[in-house]
């Protein structure tokens, strides 16, 4: 077993090293042909921290590990919102711009709350959720990007000056270079994804242990780390507003772009026993959408942080002693 931890962990290694040289390579072909840096950043840059989870849950659909697929995004979800937001809101007050209050977080909660229709609604004639139902979850996130990139227009104002230096530096940009790096960070997310699916069932197994469990604890906290650091360090920094939509950004991807392309390749078996797990995200959702109305206006506070972050422990614990 302690190979497969230490393969699970080379894995993800893999994993996190070849979003980098992904998103490093398509970014820099984007630049090149002078794609505007916020169109990059809303999708390369932001699907990029949701390949980890992407490839472990897609991975995991095709070679038939269900459990892994779901457990991976509702686990991610339940890590992003109630330990990382916890932890950045206890290190600096979280301040909620208008549109996160108006927009974001009421669509985060429509995400999560049609993730549970759909897993639920018996059309296959059992729990599933079909390849109609991975491209509905497609188109939709197909439009939340776009409306993204309207709305990133509307706001912004850029510097002809900037712009002229800029295109200057993208000339300077290697085209056979970023490829390489689109090849090698793709060779290097597969063979990582391999590894964690294959050891975290292989560890589930050998312990006689749900990969319910394995999926929801191991695989969904070590798939959260890209975003745990950049929220942490944008925390630090200041930008707290980055922080919050960096993590629903991320919850919004894990559900329509994750499971949306997992369901694609591979229709997910839905086990009801997510059920609750599903409830618990989408209760602590609207209690971060309504941390603005109440208390400190506009803010998620330090006590809100340390309520989300013992509500996290709680569950944690919970999950290991039932699966003792």
């Amino acid at each position: 077993m302690v190979i497969n931890i230490l393969l699970i962990i080379f894995g993800f290694v893999l994993l996190i090293k070849g979003a980098d040289i992904l998103v490093d390579g398509a970014s820099n072909i984007a630049k090149k042909f002078n794609i505007p840096e916020m169109i990059i950043g809303l999708t390369i840059v932001a699907i990029g921290t949701s390949t980890p989870e992407l490839v472990v849950s897609a991975t995991a659909s095709i070679e038939g590990h269900s459990d892994l697929a779901i457990g991976n995004v509702v686990g991610s979800n339940i890590a992003n919102l109630f330990l990382i937001l916890g932890i950045c809101s206890i290190i600096k007050g979280l301040i909620f711009k208008k549109e996160t209050k108006i927009f974001e977080n009421p669509f985060t909660i429509f995400c999560t709350v049609l993730l549970f229709f759909l897993a639920n609604n018996k059309m296959g004639g059992y729990p599933l959720i079909t390849k109609k139902e991975g491209i509905v979850l497609l188109l939709i996130c197909i439009i939340f990007i776009i409306y993204n990139i309207i709305m990133s227009k509307k706001g912004n104002n850029l510097d002809n000056k900037i712009i002229e230096l800029d295109v200057k530096e993208n000339h300077k940009i290697s085209i056979f270079s970023s490829i390489i790096s689109i090849i090698l960070g793709t060779l290097s997310l597969k063979i990582g994804g391999d590894f964690v699916v294959d050891n975290a069932s292989g560890i589930a197994t050998l312990c006689g242990i749900s990969e319910k469990m394995i999926s929801l604890t191991i695989v969904a906290f070590s798939t959260s780390l890209p975003e745990l650091i950049t929220s942490i360090t944008a925390t630090k920094k200041g930008d707290t507003d980055m922080a919050i939509g960096n993590i629903l950004g991320s919850q919004i991807f894990n559900i329509l772009l994750i499971i949306g392309i997992s369901a694609v390749l591979s229709p997910i078996p839905y086990s009801i026993k997510y059920n609750n797990d599903i409830l618990l995200l989408s209760v602590g959702t609207i209690i971060l959408a309504l941390f603005p109305f109440i208390g400190r206006k506009n803010e998620m506070t330090r006590f809100n942080g340390i309520i989300f972050l013992i509500i996290y422990i709680t569950y944690m614990l919970g999950l290991i002693l039932f699966n003792l």
